[in-house]
């Protein structure tokens, strides 16, 4: 296990190296990360601490100077953060889909219906949607498809959970309700749950992630360093390799991009 220890110089007392990496919660509950990690420990040794958090509240860390190297995953909060000089490096370095889920037995009518289509109809025949609501990529994923849907998610069976995505799932199975979930963190839990796609691998879906390393000037904390080697590994073959191959349930769940 990685663990994010706040405040600690980017150099150790034995001399090795310290990373502080916070990235969005889908890639730790996917277990990529227990994969690219150790590789890259491998050829730069260093002590790696990783704090899994919503991509807003990743994006805040790094405007704070918090952390050295984020992994996030919302396209247009990224460039306003690159464009507020807060970032040196920016690359998407993977991607896979957002799925939209409902209950098989509410979501039959949305089977042939376009994402905005969908969205519409729910709000219109005011079915209950389970959002995260906590300014995670996901959210802010959400909160787009919405606007694209000229419907607002201000209904009265519009839910929203502040948590997470795995006790967001949780709750929207129980309710039998629809919600938007990241492809890696359904397989993870869809045996626990009764919600399946209801459209998917739409081009809209789609969900970049993308590396970023923290502005060196943020103050004296900042491994910029060992950001650029990790930001160098998630964009090389090796780590192409270790994404294209990583499997849960038998099913491949992110596509590497080209350098």
């Amino acid at each position: 296990m990685f663990m994010y220890l706040s405040g600690c110089n980017q150099t150790l007392r034995n001399g090795q190296q310290k990373l502080r990496i916070a990235t969005t919660t889908s890639l730790r509950d996917s277990g990529l990360l227990d994969i690219l990690i150790p590789e890259f420990r491998a050829s730069y040794p260093c002590d790696i601490s990783v704090l899994a958090v919503g991509t807003g509240a990743a994006l805040r860390l790094g405007q704070q100077g918090e952390v050295d190297l984020l992994l996030v995953h919302a396209p247009t909060a990224e460039a306003e953060f690159m464009e507020g000089k807060h970032g040196d490096l920016h690359r998407p370095f993977m991607k896979n889909y957002f799925l939209f889920l409902g209950h098989p037995d509410k979501s039959a009518g949305l089977k042939n219906l376009s994402i905005s289509q969908a969205l519409k109809t729910i709000a219109q025949n005011n079915l209950v949607f389970v959002s995260r609501g906590d300014d995670s990529g996901t959210h802010k994923k959400e909160l787009e498809l919405w606007s694209h849907s000229t419907s607002r998610p201000e209904f009265e069976s519009y839910t929203e959970t502040g948590q997470g995505m795995g006790n967001t799932l949780m709750i929207a199975s129980e309710l039998q309700a629809f919600t938007l979930c990241d492809a890696g963190t359904y397989l993870r839990f869809q045996d626990k749950i009764d919600l399946r796609p209801v459209t998917s691998n739409q081009e809209i879906l789609v969900n970049r992630y993308s590396v970023i390393t923290v502005a060196a000037d943020k103050n004296n904390q900042i491994n910029t360093e060992a950001a650029r080697e990790f930001y160098q590994f998630l964009n090389s073959d090796r780590a192409a390799t270790l994404i294209q191959n990583y499997q849960l349930n038998g099913k491949t769940l992110f596509t590497p991009l080209t350098p």
